[in-house]
């Protein structure tokens, strides 16, 4: 096991021990990790408070932690079930009339529309190109994050950004 990959298990135990500071820097390493998946699944509006309800849910499923090194890809989970349960639960409807008000001037419609691109994708190609393109994160950083291989990422990379620039009827030579 590498250094890092020491020191994110030390850190882990730390938390599950009742480190609050501890666990706070695991916030800080995961966060962007778990809202490139709540992003990847939920609408923009909601990622912000859900991202909290997985680390709180986190924070008191820790104790039953039992393999601090999956640390990762458990909290990624988490995220996937916490989105799979937004949906679930029942919303208000809305009657969409005429006069609701469109996009303002300047706001990033192009980046919503292949956010939703993005959406329509297989979910695995989903969530590592969001976590790649919208929250910046490396193909091995991924990998770290979420408990993939570092060749799975690469695959669902490869394979996610071809369907992507199908869909956005781009060439591949021109991207």
């Amino acid at each position: 096991m590498s250094e890092l990959a020491l020191d994110e298990v030390a850190l882990v135990v730390a938390a599950r021990d009742g480190d609050r500071a501890a666990f706070g820097r695991l916030y800080q390493r995961y966060g962007r990790m778990v809202h490139g998946v709540l992003l990847a699944r939920v609408p923009r509006s909601q990622v912000e408070d859900l991202v909290q309800d997985v680390f709180l849910q986190a924070l008191k499923r820790l104790p039953g932690l039992r393999e601090p090194d999956r640390f990762g890809g458990w909290l990624a989970m988490i995220a996937r079930n916490r989105a799979t349960d937004f949906h679930r639960r029942t919303r208000p409807t809305v009657e969409v009339t005429d006069d609701l008000p469109g996009p303002e001037a300047g706001t990033d419609a192009e980046a919503l529309a292949v956010l939703a691109m993005l959406r329509e994708l297989p979910e695995a190609y989903r969530e590592t190109l969001v976590l790649r393109l919208v929250e910046g994160m490396t193909g091995p950083e991924i990998a770290a994050r979420t408990g993939m291989t570092q060749g799975s990422v690469r695959v669902n990379l490869h394979r996610g950004m071809n369907l992507l620039r199908a869909k956005l009827g781009v060439a591949k030579d021109h991207v």
